[in-house]
């Protein structure tokens, strides 16, 4: 377990240790899914790996109904996750202890009231399981 993290949980104790290290996974899926993995473990001076808050957020959607189907909108409140605002509270708890970085683009105000995150869990779980099924069936 990272320490940082179990401090930052100790001064701010409305997110579980999970839902910070979901947020990093989040970060490293969604740079992989949008194709702007740092290379060699660097970051080049001209090479954008940034991910934007919607982007983020999205991300979080689908990394999440990937890894508990159904059962994610369940996990995210149990994590302390409510609202997109959630996800930008864990993004910048995450920056100031130096977990992730932060770019001039960046603020808070991105991932404030995008969209009900509830739905969308539960949207995403539909079409992924609608998905699955036309896959079965084409077969």
């Amino acid at each position: 377990m990272d320490q940082k993290i179990l401090d930052l949980i100790q001064d701010d104790p409305r997110y579980m240790y999970e839902a910070y290290d979901f947020v990093c996974e989040t970060v490293t899926y969604t740079q992989e899914r949008l194709g702007r993995v740092p290379r060699d473990g660097r970051r080049d001076p001209g090479d954008d790996c940034h991910v934007g808050g919607e982007e983020l957020l999205k991300g979080a959607c689908e990394l999440a109904v990937k890894q508990f189907g159904m059962m994610a909108p369940v996990v995210f409140r149990l994590w302390g996750i409510h609202a997109t605002d959630d996800i930008g509270e864990l993004v910048f708890n995450l920056i100031k202890i130096e977990r992730l970085s932060k770019s001039d683009r960046d603020d808070l105000a991105d991932f404030r009231d995008r969209f009900d995150l509830q739905t969308a869990l539960e949207d995403g779980f539909e079409m992924s399981a609608a998905a699955y099924s036309a896959r079965k069936t084409d077969r």
